[in-house]
C-alpha cells in the first residue's frame, strides 16, 4: 500500500477542523440550550433533518456517535438526554465535542479510533448508533456494518448516511469549473489507488481526505447481510455548487434495526 489511509485521513480531518470547515463548526450555546428544552434536530446528510421517530425517546439511551466529531451532532444528542460516546479518527474533531460537553456538563465520552474497529466496546453496548456520511473515507464498509451490529443491543437502531454511489463517476471540481458533467471514473472508485504520487501529495497539501466509492450492494446489502433489517430511508441533496446535485440526490440515510 502506497499510503497509510488512516493516518492520511486523520491528518486531513485535523487540518479541516482547524480551518473550521463545514463539518467542524461547533453548534452555538443557544442550540445546546434549545436541545436541553426539547427543541433539537440533527442531520445524517447535508440538508434534511433526521425524523424524530427514528430516535424514539432519547433520554437515558446510550448512543455511539460513529465518525461524527466536530461539535455538531454529539453535543445536541447529549443535550437532548442521551449518554453519548463520540468515536472519531480526528483528535481535533473530538476536542470540539469535548469542549462543548465540558462547558454544558453533558454526558459525553470522547474516544479516538477507526470506525472499522469497534473492538474496544463490548457486545450489545449501545441502544443507538448515529453514523453520518463518513464511510466514504474507509475502503471496506461491510466490516463497519458487522462491527455496528455486534455492539448494538437487540432492538437497537443504526442510523447511517452515505453518498449516492453515482457521485463518484464524476470529477465535481472540474464540472464546477466547466459547467459540464462528464463521466471520468469507473466504479468502484479507490482514490488511494487511482491517484498518482504527485496527486496524492497535492491532496495531502490541500487537507482533503482520501475517498472511496461504495455500491448499493455494500451499503444496503451490507447492512442486510450483517443482520440488520432496514426500516426506513430517505434521499438528500447538497447545498453547494456541485452540478450533479441539480439532477440527482447526492446522499441516502437509512434506519436499520437489530431485531
Amino acid at each position: 500500500m502506497r499510503v497509510d489511509i488512516l493516518e492520511f485521513n486523520r491528518k486531513a480531518w485535523n487540518q479541516q477542523s482547524r480551518n473550521n470547515g463545514q463539518w467542524s463548526v461547533p453548534v452555538s450555546d443557544e442550540t445546546i440550550a434549545a436541545a436541553q428544552s426539547g427543541d433539537w434536530d440533527v442531520i445524517l446528510t447535508p440538508l434534511k433533518a433526521v425524523p424524530k421517530s427514528w430516535f424514539g425517546h432519547l433520554s437515558g439511551k446510550k448512543v455511539l456517535c460513529l465518525a461524527s466529531g466536530g461539535g455538531q451532532q454529539v453535543p445536541v444528542l447529549a443535550a437532548a438526554g442521551a449518554s453519548v460516546v463520540s468515536f472519531d479518527l480526528s483528535d481535533v474533531q473530538l476536542e470540539k465535542d469535548r469542549i462543548l460537553a465540558e462547558r454544558h456538563h453533558l454526558d459525553v465520552t470522547c474516544l479516538q479510533g477507526d470506525m472499522a474497529d469497534l473492538s474496544r466496546f463490548d457486545a450489545e453496548s449501545f441502544d443507538l448508533i448515529f453514523h453520518p456520511v463518513s464511510n466514504l473515507f474507509v475502503s471496506h464498509i461491510e466490516v463497519v456494518w458487522a462491527q455496528c451490529f455486534r455492539v448494538l443491543k437487540p432492538r437497537g437502531d443504526l442510523l447511517a448516511g452515505f453518498m449516492n454511489p453515482s457521485m463518484f463517476l464524476f470529477d465535481h471540481d472540474e464540472a464546477a469549473r466547466t459547467g459540464k458533467i462528464e463521466v471520468t471514473r469507473k466504479l468502484p472508485y479507490d482514490e488511494a489507488e487511482s491517484l498518482s504520487d504527485f496527486e496524492l501529495d497535492a491532496l495531502e497539501e490541500s487537507g482533503l481526505a482520501l475517498e472511496f466509492s461504495h455500491s448499493l450492494d455494500t451499503q444496503l446489502g451490507g447492512q442486510l447481510r450483517a443482520g440488520f433489517v432496514i426500516a426506513d430511508l430517505y434521499e438528500d441533496y447538497r447545498d453547494d455548487l456541485i452540478p450533479f446535485s441539480t439532477f440527482s440526490p447526492t446522499s441516502v440515510a437509512t434506519r436499520a434495526k437489530k431485531l
